[in-house]
């Protein structure tokens, strides 16, 4: 099939470039002239493992293209993927959704023949409606289209394993052409065994939302159990294995840490919640997390400042990751932009080391160093946090590194024995430990 993906982040490059693995012939258009001429250098503007490769794959024989054409790339594909973002507006809690309507009306003047236009980015119930209405309002385009809602569900730094392996494939349309042709689409994942689920498009657009609230959830709850853990003196471990063994829980999401974040939880939470007050419903659990979550951080800094017995100034922290998650460079709502600012402003002096590298948003914090190797960034430190559970710190020898001066070790993803490190001379914390 010949398709077209309109905006190149995370959804619309991870999928477009899957598709054409899969043997479509695909079209990644983006306004931003710069991205498009580096893409198809095979260089890619974002961490994510594999992703390289695939590209470079599948433009070397020609099933993926990048242009920046927006028209001549509608006109020449059959369905149009909608993958733009849909950030929180500014002092709001609302999803932001111009550039899905910018991008309606633009698809709106190019359609020369039938097209199923597909909303991939996150966006809230009723948002299909609007595009059909946009689309609609050049009177040629009647009967030339079909709306559908296509929700994405790949996590950061496993994406192309989630495209390939998924949970399910959810298409939420109002006709059977357009169902009949995504169920095509996706039949080399379906006879693979992925659930293909048909469903309304208002409902499919629900699911998104519902999903990431839901996980939002489970992540805030194991962090509040942790709390309670930490001052009864219980391993938090021992209580996410023991709840996770049910099967109607289920394990994953029950790890304790700093928090959620990144591109997707922080922002649907807060559409959904939004959404539902349109509608005069109240989700009250789902706005309890936003706050749980949002409180987080504060409750991690009082830890620090515990920890270091309320002496902050001049003391030397390093911090061992600062992406909201490992196999990810995305720095959105991050725990770290919080908790590094604020040891800062008390007189801290801080190291970083991440794997991505160096972050533009600590350029202007006070006393904040980016080292380039874990050993040099943990040298002469008071304390190390492990806030990233990347794999080049699971297996970190300590008493290697360490000359002299041992530091105090808070380990936020508890990835370490608390036993062994005790062991080796080291003062040490955790998370519901």
């Amino acid at each position: 099939m010949k398709l077209c993906m309109i905006g190149t982040g995370y959804v619309g490059l991870v999928s477009g470039v899957c598709f054409a693995d899969l043997g479509n012939n695909v079209i990644c258009v983006d306004k931003d002239l710069k991205k498009i001429d580096l893409l198809s250098k095979g260089r890619i503007p974002i961490y994510e493992p594999g992703l390289t490769e695939l590209v470079k794959k599948n433009y070397k024989n020609k099933r993926l293209k990048f242009s920046s054409d927006l028209k001549k790339s509608i006109k020449n594909s059959d369905i149009i993927f909608i993958c733009v973002g849909t950030p929180t507006k500014k002092g709001g809690s609302s999803a932001d959704l111009s550039q899905v309507y910018n991008v309606a009306k633009e698809i709106s003047l190019s359609i020369n023949k039938f097209k199923i236009i597909v909303t991939k980015s996150t966006v809230p119930v009723t948002t299909g409606d609007e595009i059909e209405k946009i689309l609609l309002k050049k009177k040629n385009n009647k009967n030339k289209f079909s709306v559908v809602s296509n929700p994405e569900f790949l996590r950061e730094g496993e994406a192309i394993r989630d495209f390939i392996f998924p949970d399910r494939i959810v298409v939420g349309s109002n006709d059977k052409k357009s169902n009949r042709l995504m169920n095509n689409l996706y039949a080399p994942l379906i006879s693979k065994g992925a659930q293909y689920i048909h469903t309304s498009r208002r409902a499919a657009e629900l699911i998104k939302y519902s999903s990431n609230a839901f996980l939002a959830t489970k992540i805030t709850f194991i962090n509040e159990i942790a709390n309670l853990c930490e001052k009864t003196g219980i391993n938090v471990e021992d209580i996410s294995i023991g709840m996770g063994l049910d099967k109607r829980i289920g394990s994953r999401f029950l790890r304790a840490g700093p928090g959620y974040g990144g591109s997707c939880f922080p922002k649907d939470t807060k559409a959904i919640t939004s959404t539902a007050d349109k509608f005069k419903i109240n989700l009250s659990v789902i706005k309890s997390v936003i706050k749980s979550n949002e409180s987080r951080s504060n409750f991690l800094l009082n830890k620090v400042y515990k920890i270091l017995n309320n002496k902050v100034k001049n003391k030397r922290i390093t911090f061992l990751g600062v992406t909201f998650k490992a196999n990810t460079d995305d720095m959105r709502d991050s725990s770290s932009l919080k908790m590094i600012p604020a040891l800062s402003k008390k007189g801290a002096k801080i190291n970083y080391f991440d794997p991505t590298g160096l972050k533009k948003e600590f350029s202007k914090v006070k006393n904040v160093s980016y080292i380039d190797n874990i050993r040099e960034s943990v040298k002469g430190s008071d304390l190390v946090i492990i806030h990233t559970e990347w794999n080049d710190f699971k297996s970190i020898n300590f008493k290697n590194l360490v000359k002299g001066k041992k530091f105090i070790i808070y380990d936020m993803r508890n990835i370490y024995s608390p036993i062994k490190i005790k062991k080796q001379g080291f003062k040490y914390y955790s998370i519901g430990r």
